[in-house]
C-alpha cells in the first residue's frame, strides 16, 4: 500500500545522514552556506525532495495535480505537523497545492523551480522500484514534461532543476543545461535563468 510519510521509514534516514546542504540536490538548487531558497516543485509527488529541501531551510510550495497523490500527501504533512518537534518545523515550510503546475507557476514568482520527470524504473533498492510502480499507477504518464520545463524556465528567478536517471537522454526540444551534477543513479540538470 503506498503511504506519504515524513516521520518514519527512509526519509528520516535520509534527513539524518544525507549530508546536508552538501548533497546533490541542495547544490543543484543553489543552497549555499548562507543562502535559502524559496523553492516550488512542480511535481511534488510523495514530497521527499521537498522535505529534505524544507528540512535545509528552504521554503517550499509543492504542486501536484493527481488528486490521489495529493490527498496522501497531504495526509503526510498533517501527520508530521501532529508528530510536533523538528519534524513538524521542517513541514510548516512546507506549502501543498492541487493543481497543473503548468497553469500555477506563471501565477507565483517562484526562484528556483523543481521539475521530477517520470522516468522508467531503477534497477536498484525494491522499495523505491515499488514506490515509484505504485505513483506511476496512479498518475499515469508524464507527457507534458516538455511544456512544463518550458514554462518553468520562462517563470523562474534564478534557476531550473531538472531530476531524471544519470544516463537519460538529453531533449532536444528544450536548450543545453548551464550546468549538471551528477549522482551515481541521479542527475540534475541545471538551467540558468538567462
Amino acid at each position: 500500500m503506498l503511504k506519504c510519510s515524513f516521520i518514519e521509514g527512509a526519509i528520516l534516514h535520509r534527513l539524518k545522514y544525507g549530508k546536508g546542504r552538501g548533497q546533490n540536490l541542495a547544490k543543484a538548487v543553489g543552497m549555499k552556506s548562507n543562502k535559502n531558497r524559496t523553492i516550488v516543485d512542480a511535481t511534488a509527488g510523495l514530497g521527499y525532495d521537498s522535505f529534505i529541501l524544507a528540512s535545509l531551510g528552504a521554503n517550499v510550495t509543492l504542486i501536484e495535480r493527481s488528486e490521489k497523490i495529493h490527498k496522501l500527501l497531504q495526509e503526510g504533512i498533517n501527520e508530521a505537523k501532529e508528530y510536533g518537534g523538528h519534524i513538524s518545523s521542517i513541514v510548516n515550510r512546507m506549502d501543498l497545492i492541487f493543481g497543473d503546475s503548468k497553469i500555477i507557476i506563471p501565477k507565483l514568482s517562484p526562484e528556483v523551480i523543481l521539475v521530477d520527470t517520470m522516468y522508467n524504473e531503477r534497477k536498484k533498492s525494491a522499495l523505491v522500484k515499488n514506490n515509484m510502480r505504485l505513483v506511476r499507477e496512479i498518475v499515469g504518464s508524464d507527457l507534458d514534461q516538455i511544456e512544463l520545463i518550458k514554462i518553468a524556465l520562462e517563470c523562474t528567478k534564478n534557476r531550473v532543476v531538472v531530476k531524471q536517471p544519470r544516463y537519460a537522454e538529453p531533449n532536444d526540444e528544450i536548450r543545453k543545461y548551464s550546468h549538471q551534477i551528477l549522482g551515481k543513479t541521479v542527475r540534475y540538470d541545471v538551467y540558468m535563468k538567462v
